[in-house]
């Protein structure tokens, strides 16, 4: 199949493991509407405990599973997504797709339990990351949705790498994108009120993406802050996200101690504000009205939200690790190595320069424009074909 519009439009079951803004769900989700923009059929499936939808309106079709209470960890919480999701496909009349694609190991092993009962030909699985999860069951569901699939893809050559390294895999890299519609630098009626609402002052204003997590290296950015905060006293520390459902209550906890130790309020007006889970209408005004993000992760599978702050002209700090090293250079943001609290502080302090904010918001949205969401569907389309090449094609219901 060429890439672009085809011929004959796909129909394409797209599964992930939740309606909440995480990465994997923001990827999946725009790269439906990309695919759906070129003509295919694209129906974004997600188990869908509270019945609520996907968390922002979409321009693709969108399926929520039915997703039954859990009581128990994460394993009893993994086992129960993946059952909801065969009762859903399994069920009379289910509708059936040409292909059907797993952003995550939740709907990878269901894509896997269905392809073993034959209900479905075959499908493919997108590695974000790989997880590490100290539990035998939840890792060998986790490799078994990677080396069962019938083709794999990731969005970054290190996953790619790891994937060939660990696995024996070799995977398709596609790469990511982000809206420069969407994220752009000028300002619009909605950042003060949000500025407003969330009590923010003159600054500098610090913004860390992701919530409280180990891997998002949440306690060295709150010393980093501290730090910094000794030389800018009116800086702010703003918290986003942190939708999960993985267990970060020990990260939380961690941040939370050293928090109390520090003597600094929370909470809207404070020093540190922790919104949790943000409303999708208001991300755009947030990137604008931070002065930088602060982003320096252990552990990514691409990072988006580095390509959405820079598309909105605010300066990035991220680890000089892989996967931020294959798209970023040298003079786009400002590289920290993250087990470095006094180097992160160096950073926050630099970002809000005057000069260093100029140079970086000028490079931000010319990267972006070169990472879009259809060069990302049109390389799909192209592992589509292969895949379809090597299964035979599924029936239409």
């Amino acid at each position: 199949m060429s890439a672009g519009r085809a011929a004959k439009p796909l129909r394409i079951a797209m599964l992930t493991h939740s309606t909440n803004p995480r990465g994997a769900v923001v990827h999946a989700l725009e790269l439906a509407e990309a695919l759906t923009a070129l003509g295919h059929e694209v129906a974004v499936h997600a188990p869908d405990p509270r019945g609520a939808g996907f968390f922002r309106a979409t321009r693709c079709r969108t399926v929520p599973v039915a997703a039954r209470p859990v009581s128990g960890g994460l394993a009893e919480l993994v086992e129960t997504r993946i059952a909801d999701y065969l009762r859903h496909f399994s069920a009379p009349g289910a509708e059936r797709f040409d292909l059907y694609h797993a952003q995550d190991g939740i709907s990878g092993n269901a894509l896997l339990r269905l392809r073993r009962r034959g209900a479905i030909d075959g499908f493919l699985r997108t590695v974000h990351h790989v997880d590490r999860f100290g539990d035998p069951r939840l890792d060998a569901w986790q490799k078994a949705a990677i080396v069962e699939a019938d083709r794999v893809l990731c969005v970054s050559r290190l996953w790619q790498d790891v994937l060939a390294r660990d696995y024996g895999i070799a995977a398709t890299c596609v790469g990511n994108g982000v809206d420069t519609e969407r994220y752009r630098p000028e300002a619009g009626p909605e950042d003060s009120v949000l500025c407003a609402r969330l009590g923010l002052g003159r600054g500098p204003i610090y913004l860390s993406i992701g919530g409280i997590e180990a891997r998002k290296n949440s306690e060295r950015i709150l010393r980093a802050f501290l730090a910094a905060r000794r030389m800018r006293p009116m800086a702010q520390l703003v918290v986003a996200g942190g939708a999960s459902l993985l267990d970060h209550s020990d990260a939380q906890a961690s941040f939370d101690a050293l928090l109390r130790e520090s003597g600094l309020e929370a909470g809207p007006g404070a020093p540190v504000v922790s919104t949790g889970p943000v409303p999708d209408a208001d991300m755009p005004a947030l990137y604008r009205l931070a002065d930088a993000l602060v982003f320096p992760s252990l552990r990514e599978g691409f990072g988006l939200v580095v390509l959405e702050a820079m598309a909105s002209g605010t300066p990035v700090i991220v680890s000089r690790l892989p996967p931020f090293t294959e798209y970023l250079g040298e003079e786009d943001c400002l590289w920290v190595d993250p087990t470095l609290v006094e180097g992160i502080a160096a950073a926050m302090l630099d970002a809000a320069e005057a000069p260093t904010r100029r140079r970086l918001a000028a490079a931000g949205p010319p990267l972006c424009r070169r990472h879009g969401w259809r060069a990302c569907a049109e390389a799909h389309l192209a592992a589509y074909a292969a895949c379809r090449s090597s299964c035979p094609e599924t029936a239409h219901a």
